[in-house]
């Protein structure tokens, strides 16, 4: 089965209209279809479209970032965390200094102990896309072999931090 690299713009909102996130303005993002690279209900959904197509994709959070899980809000003493000063509810830093630590959210302060929360902050939610899909062409045999695409401005993995070199 051939795989495609699909370039597209894209506006994302929450079930209730908000604005969370878009790429008007900027440049659009390319992607290898099936690597994991987007969302796997928007990879889905873009799946076999052409250029010029514009739609609305509605993402269910299982198959966005997943649904909360409780098991990731633990409350941790403050001298324990990587992070010096005061902390916020809100506030976000990586929970180790490794590749793989994950991003926590701090969901409550109390005292000496903060309440962290490593699920991701979209998780739960159902996404809405607009999508105008750009560019639609086969991957390269390297995109294949890297498992990524490799955007035209860059020229490869060689002429960019993409790990591959």
């Amino acid at each position: 089965m051939s795989r495609n690299v699909v370039t597209f713009h894209y506006t994302l909102r929450d079930p209730q209209g908000r604005l969370l996130d878009t790429s008007a303005g900027g440049r659009p993002v390319s992607y290898l279809e099936g690597a994991g690279q987007i969302i796997d209900g928007l990879d889905e959904a873009l799946r076999g479209v052409a250029a010029g197509v514009k739609q609305r994709v509605e993402v269910p959070a299982a198959k966005a970032y997943g649904e909360r899980d409780d098991t990731q809000v633990q409350r941790v003493l403050k001298a324990l965390l990587p992070v010096e000063g005061e902390l916020h509810v809100g506030d976000q830093f990586k929970a180790g200094e490794d590749a793989y630590s994950p991003i926590v959210t701090v969901a409550g302060v109390e005292g000496d102990e903060i309440l962290l929360d490593a699920n991701h902050p979209l998780a739960g939610v159902d996404l809405v896309f607009e999508v105008e899909v750009i560019a639609v062409r086969a991957a390269s045999a390297e995109e294949l072999t890297h498992g990524h695409a490799h955007d035209a401005g860059h020229g490869g993995c060689g002429s960019h931090d993409c790990g591959c070199k």
